[in-house]
């Protein structure tokens, strides 16, 4: 038998517990009253479509549209769609359908919103307007005007619709491919297509006597590519839907194009923007995403309550020139025929925006191969274009430095020629003497005479080395004796080293030496050297006036150095003395050295000076030997 107090224990144990879950059964309550009060109501909107998913247009329209339309509600929205239209030819009967779509929303709120979407899906609507909940407001969307001729908007309809312009679109095919004769019409063989082709037979008389349309609504799919392969050379296609072709068969407009893309032998046009990247030139086209987003801000319109006879939207008309850079370069088009404001998209490929981290690599590579050959290709014209300017370059300052040097040796050049011609015309007077005389015999007359052809012969020889230096010159290699350049260059300033009382010491190898080089060019550098030793020493007393002249044979050059004891180069000018208009003298115009330097890098060489720790400055130039050359042991000699 229980205890009385065990008993009352647990009644009272009981009775605390049942207290608990009525309470917890009221918050419960209370949470799910609130949570419901937070969660406002999904909004419904019944969408009506007239095609199965595969055509771009639509489909990229009702996606837009629908995200659009989220992003702007505020709340949630349920669109249900339900296609009206057929697939192929194969449909259910339009009151089984209107049956099922009164069936979804049976156990769930009537729609707030309807749209349609296409030209079927707008008949089909406002066929069974009064079964599809006609208190709702209806909004055509995605309609061509032509739809909506035949009977005007009624109460609680509105609409954003279309009007497109496909002879607009011809006239750009004309105007970017001006000898097009033929026009290959793709658009299937389903409702749109068969509707498309009365519409079009009619807009498209204005260009009969200019184009042959040829219609593909009787070809089966496989015809119509087979056709599209051999169309002749002034042809053009002008793509405008699928759907199904003349065998019944289903197609998406993705693998459709991609087969036109793949075989067609002419350029495809098209007029929606969703169709450009698929293969299509382009055109003045219907921006899809445009329409999407107008659409969507009507839609959201009347669900927030706007009555539908407060919303009067302009059909949509296209109104951009777009084109696909890659197809312009396929077909050869140029841009300059491209209507005014034209946008060119895929100037790169879209492989780069759809797989970056891969491409990335890949595209970066090749373009820095392709760089550095267009680079190598250019650096290369630059450099023959260059070698041929500093050629010109070279002969022309070479030209004014050689005359600015025979200028210097004006006195030189008389001396040399008073010497010859002052022998001839003292032989000639000792001649005419003795023959006055009567005391001329054969033999001092051969001898008189020979020695008068002598001195002429030298005289011609000497007019000649001073007319070789003034003459233009362009840059003539040839084998050349070293000692003979030497030698040749010594006689050219004898007179002004004679004048000026500088003693001259020659020391050269006993063999001769043979290079590859311009004798002119080299004797020029040579010449100039001397002079601007000899005016180095212009300040220094006679006695110590002295250039030596050193040739030091080795075995892959040689190497020529004139040294003075003037006063040496400054330090502030030993560095830039090789540069242009760069010079000690006050009468000089600082481009002998650097012309002097252009010649001896021209044979390969190099030239360069320096200060002697005795006094005076030595210049020295060194150039290759010829492969002909060969190496001979130095014996100096002095001169």
């Amino acid at each position: 038998m229980e205890s009385p107090a065990i008993s009352h224990a647990t009644s009272h144990t009981a009775s605390a517990r049942s207290r608990f879950q009525r309470a917890a059964l009221a918050v419960l309550l209370v949470l799910g009253a609130m949570s419901s009060e937070a969660q406002p109501p999904v909004r419904q909107v019944l969408m009506l479509q007239s095609l199965h998913r595969g055509n771009l247009p639509t489909d990229n329209f009702t996606g837009n549209f629908r995200v659009e339309l989220d992003q702007r509600a505020g709340r949630p929205v349920n669109v249900v769609q339900v296609v009206v239209g057929p697939t192929g030819f194969v449909s259910a009967p339009e009151e089984a359908i209107v049956d099922y779509v009164r069936s979804i929303f049976l156990d769930r709120s009537k729609p707030e919103l309807i749209v349609t979407v296409g030209g079927p899906a707008a008949v089909f609507a406002r066929k069974y307007r009064q079964e599809l909940f006609p208190d709702t407001p209806l909004l055509f969307a995605s309609v061509d005007q032509r739809y909506l001729r035949d009977a005007p908007l009624r109460e609680n309809e509105t609409a954003v619709a279309v009007d497109n312009d496909f002879p607009g679109l011809v006239d750009d095919i004309l105007q970017l491919l001006p000898r097009t004769k033929q026009v290959f019409m793709v658009m299937g063989s389903g409702q749109l297509g068969q509707f498309w082709r009365r519409e079009l037979e009619d807009q498209f008389k204005r260009f009969h006597e200019r184009l042959t349309f040829v219609w593909s609504n009787d070809l089966s799919l496989p015809e119509i590519l087979r056709r599209c392969a051999t169309l002749p050379s002034d042809s053009a296609i002008f793509y405008l839907t699928f759907g199904a072709d003349a065998q019944g068969g289903a197609y998406t407009d993705e693998r459709v194009l991609a087969a036109f893309r793949a075989t067609a032998n002419a350029p495809l046009f098209g007029p929606f923007s969703v169709f450009l990247g698929s293969g299509v030139v382009g055109g003045t086209l219907m921006s899809i995403d445009t329409l999407a987003r107008d659409t969507a801000d009507v839609a959201l319109r009347l669900l927030n309550g706007a009555p539908t006879s407060s919303i009067n939207v302009p059909p949509h008309r296209p109104d951009q020139p777009m084109f696909d850079w890659r197809e312009l370069q396929r077909w050869g088009i140029s841009e300059s025929r491209l209507p005014v404001g034209s946008v060119v998209q895929f100037r790169h490929p879209s492989l780069w925006q759809e797989y970056k981290l891969t491409v990335l690599t890949t595209a970066g590579l090749l373009a820095i191969q392709s760089i550095l050959v267009v680079g190598l290709l250019y650096q290369s014209r630059a450099r023959q274009r260059a070698e041929l300017e500093s050629r010109k370059n070279l002969a022309l300052a070479a030209d004014a430095n050689r005359r600015e040097t025979m200028s210097a040796l004006t006195s030189s050049i008389a001396h040399e020629l008073g010497q010859p011609l002052s022998a001839m015309m003292h032989n000639a007077q000792a001649l005419q003497m003795m023959v006055s005389a009567n005391r001329a015999s054969p033999d001092t007359i051969g001898e008189i005479l020979s020695d008068i052809q002598a001195q002429g012969v030298r005289a011609t020889q000497i007019v000649d080395r001073h007319r070789t230096m003034l003459q233009s010159h362009q840059m003539e290699k040839q084998p050349l004796d070293v000692h003979a350049l030497i030698e040749e260059s010594l006689a050219l300033v004898a007179h002004d080293m004679q004048a000026r009382e500088v003693e001259l010491t020659v020391t050269l190898s006993s063999n001769s030496c043979v290079i590859s080089g311009d004798p002119v060019l080299l004797q020029q550098v040579l010449v100039n050297l001397l002079l601007n030793a000899i005016d180095a020493m212009a300040d220094i007393p006679p006695a110590r006036r002295r250039i030596r002249i050193r040739c030091d044979i080795r075995k892959a050059d040689i190497e020529i150095s004139v040294r003075d004891t003037g006063k040496g180069l400054a330090a502030d000018v030993l560095s830039t003395l090789f540069k242009p208009f760069i010079t000690t003298k006050s009468h000089g115009l600082g481009i002998g050295l650097t012309i002097a330097r252009t010649i001896i890098n021209a044979h390969g060489g190099t030239i360069d000076a320096r200060n002697n720790s005795d006094g005076g400055a030595t210049f020295t130039v060194t150039l290759p030997r010829s492969a002909a050359a060969t190496v001979v042991t130095e014996s100096p000699v002095g001169a």
